[in-house]
């Protein structure tokens, strides 16, 4: 729970943001989602060359998804500690992260994969009609969107906005490629706050709905 101080300080960093940006080419949901984005970086690229990309589908899609109590899957434990955890208690959200199960690191040394490519694949189930987020592991993302492509899960949105300079933007195109609602943004910047931002987002734009 934020406090007063907390949220005056948070509205007036986004007053700046707003300031600062003046037009943009987003939609009032798509930019509640970049402003906080901004906010979470103080990089104003996300707005511009490094732009983020939303599917048509994609809020709308996340929405439903949170309302009916998803899972939300991520690639690693950074995403999870910048999620408000009120938002998941409220609509009773499962956060699931595999990337330090026995399990996860045992079967990537086998097959030669990364932790995060196995740890997408041991959570094929739980990712049906949820939400992926991916802030930090490229090779996760390329994994998600080839067991979309197998028919292994369907998600109702991914988030793909991994930071890095090792298949970071071939991942983030072959999501844009695919059919399947997604975020993501253009180049190599993001990272686990960028994902935790987008999450935290998507429920002040349901909580904004359901108060309207």
């Amino acid at each position: 729970m934020i406090t007063q101080k907390g949220q005056s300080i948070e509205d007036k960093s986004m007053e700046i943001i707003d300031s600062e940006i003046g037009t943009h080419p987003y939609s009032p949901d798509e930019w509640t989602i970049v402003k906080r984005i901004i906010h979470s970086t103080a990089d104003f690229d996300f707005a511009r060359d490094n732009k983020v990309v939303f599917h048509k589908d994609a809020i709308q899609s996340a929405i439903d998804a949170l309302q009916k109590g998803c899972n939300i899957v991520v690639d690693v434990n950074g995403v999870i500690g910048g999620f408000n955890k009120d938002n998941m208690k409220k609509f009773g959200n499962q956060v699931i992260c595999n990337i330090s199960d026995p399990i996860v690191i045992e079967e990537a040394k086998k097959l030669n994969k990364t932790r995060a490519q196995t740890s997408m694949r041991l959570a094929a189930k739980q990712m049906n009609r949820g939400i992926v987020a991916i802030g930090n592991a490229p090779t996760a993302l390329v994994e998600v969107v080839q067991m979309i492509k197998e028919g292994l899960t369907s998600p109702a949105l991914v988030i793909g906005i991994p930071v890095g300079f090792v298949c970071a933007v071939e991942s983030k195109d072959e999501l844009r490629a695919s059919n399947v609602p997604y975020i993501t943004n253009i180049g190599r910047k993001g990272g686990s706050p960028c994902a935790s931002a987008i999450v935290n987002a998507l429920y002040k734009i349901l909580a904004a709905r359901k108060s309207s």
